[in-house]
């Protein structure tokens, strides 16, 4: 599917929602339209593996009476049902019930049945008990199919919701639905959805040209990044991972330079945005065996792995990525100091949890991996307890670049953000500064940056390149003289010099306009005498 299509089927699916909406919460509504495309994906793969594994045995028509091939297959086959769905759940890891199917829910829809909405209720609970193994259980949790929201009665309920499956139906019918095509479609509803959501986006979804900024940075080199991307990252971290956008581009850039990527890990605190993270993983062809979302607190380490006492066991990763809430407050107590995380750089303020998420995902970084955080600038020069543990970061050799944004780029708040890059082996004794909060197009409610801003920040970094307002390198001698500030005006000049005036020009430019308006006056008054008017003095 080309570029345009997925546009034009992520507009047709956006169009559809703001619709359908009505006076329903855009957050509710994001759910259900989101788990309803979801299903389309989990059918379209069934049917497919199914297909391949009945061979001849798939039936290549059916009759009037009933909506899928499958359906069926199983009405002729029923001694061999439990066989087949044992080899399903074997090959592609889930089991979908024929009556379950998007095709057969569709056709539902479309003739208005009134058992639509059991249906449909069974079908999602059939897919998390009975089908995947547990690391997929609870997946429609946040759906409440029961709802108000969706009508008072049942009768109301079950007609909202074959509108809604109806016209997403139609909608993809116009479109060729690959995997990629509908991870693209999510993908963009998610970002449509957080535009109309206002503040609580930022919980849940990084633009996607942040996201290309973090991703381009860790996915070269950690130690020579101008040698290029790295062939294999072994593992990825996200520990603040919303609804996973941030871990499918590390993913995709990995991809795009031939190369590989052993597993990805994520951890997410909101449940409904958790379960869009393992739904977003799927619908991009990321099998279950190759990532891991965890639902949890990070900042209370609530992840058994992550736990792990033994050193030899204690997980690392090539590359971690981040874009945690901002300024977060959060309960410091006398434990989290004694905390392994935390023990020998100090705990963050209440305030501001900024620098204990920083320090929560630094920690389980390799020696030769590198990580890129999301930050508001207020890490990079708040005094107490965070100047303290910037000092010691500043002091050990770890804060490796820091990248300042233009302000309002996010749905969630207009502040400036900044990028930090951090390594626990770097071998420049400098810190890069770059300073792209003058490069950006401005739009009407969010700035955006545009491909050659994105490829010129990563390409900054990537040679360490210097220009002047721009990028610079600075010593640990010169930070220090600041008092271990990271202010980036400090180091970077953004004032731009006076223009020299050329007195001759600019009395020559004078004596010219002056000589216009007295032509145009005269001109003027030629029109007044014409009138018999009062000429102009």
């Amino acid at each position: 599917m080309t570029e345009a299509n997925q546009k034009q089927l992520g507009n047709t699916l956006w169009s559809i929602a703001d619709q359908l909406r009505g006076a329903m919460d855009a957050d509710d509504f994001r759910d259900y339209m989101l788990s309803f495309l979801f299903l389309r994906y989990l059918s379209d793969n069934y049917e497919t593996a199914a297909k391949k594994e009945l061979g001849r045995d798939y039936p290549a028509q059916i009759d009037s009476s009933v909506s899928t091939p499958l359906q069926l297959w199983y009405e002729s086959n029923l001694n061999d049902i439990p066989t087949f769905e044992k080899q399903m759940r074997r090959k592609v890891h889930y089991v979908i019930q024929p009556e379950h199917l998007w095709n057969s829910i569709a056709n539902m829809a479309r003739t208005q049945d009134a058992h639509l909405l059991n249906t449909l209720q069974a079908g999602f609970k059939y897919i998390e008990t009975e089908s995947f193994e547990s690391a997929f259980q609870g997946l429609f949790s946040e759906i409440d199919l029961s709802s108000p929201k969706l009508g008072k009665t049942y009768a109301d309920r079950n007609a909202k919701l074959c509108a809604i499956i109806q016209k997403i139906a139609e909608g993809l019918a116009q479109f060729s639905t690959d995997v990629d095509a509908l991870g693209d479609a999510y993908e963009y509803l998610i970002g449509q959805f957080a535009a109309g959501s206002g503040k609580k986006a930022g919980e849940f979804y990084t633009p996607q040209q942040i996201s290309s900024i973090l991703s381009g940075i860790v996915t070269l080199d950690s130690q020579e990044p101008k040698t290029g991307p790295k062939k294999r990252l072994d593992t990825v971290l996200d520990f603040a991972c919303g609804s996973g956008s941030l871990l499918l581009n590390v993913r995709k850039k990995v991809a795009q330079a031939d190369g590989t990527i052993g597993k990805i890990f994520g951890q997410e605190k909101n449940i409904t945005t958790y379960n869009l993270a393992r739904m977003n993983m799927l619908l991009h062809g990321v099998k279950d065996t190759e990532f891991e979302i965890f639902h949890g607190d990070t900042l209370l380490n609530e992840w058994d792995m992550m736990r792990e006492q033994n050193p030899a066991k204690k997980p690392s990763f090539d590359a971690i990525v981040a874009n945690p809430p901002f300024s977060y407050r959060w309960e410091p107590t006398d434990a989290l100091a004694d905390d392994v995380r935390f023990k020998s750089h100090g705990l963050a303020p209440k305030s501001a949890a900024d620098f204990a998420f920083l320090l929560h995902g630094f920690h389980y970084l390799k020696d030769e991996g590198v990580m890129a955080i999301i930050l508001p600038h207020g890490v990079l020069f708040r005094g107490g307890a965070e100047e303290r543990i910037r000092k010691k970061l500043l002091a050990d050799g770890h804060i490796d670049t820091v990248i300042g944004l233009p302000a309002n780029l996010f749905y969630s708040t207009g502040i400036p953000v900044c990028i930090l890059v951090l390594k626990k082996c770097k071998k420049p004794d400098d810190v890069l500064f770059i300073n792209a909060a003058e490069h950006f197009d401005k739009g009407k409610r969010q700035n955006q940056l545009k491909p050659e801003h994105i490829a010129k920040i990563i390409k900054t970094y990537q040679f360490r390149e210097q220009e002047p307002r721009y990028s610079r390198r600075v010593e640990m001698a010169e930070i220090e003289k600041n008092d271990f500030n990271l202010n980036i005006s400090r180091y970077i000049s953004t004032a731009v010099g006076e223009t020299e005036i050329d007195l001759d020009a600019t009395h020559k430019e004078l004596l010219d306009i002056e000589r216009a308006i007295a032509a145009a006056k005269d001109k003027h008054n030629a029109y007044l005498k014409e009138l018999g008017l009062k000429l102009l003095p």
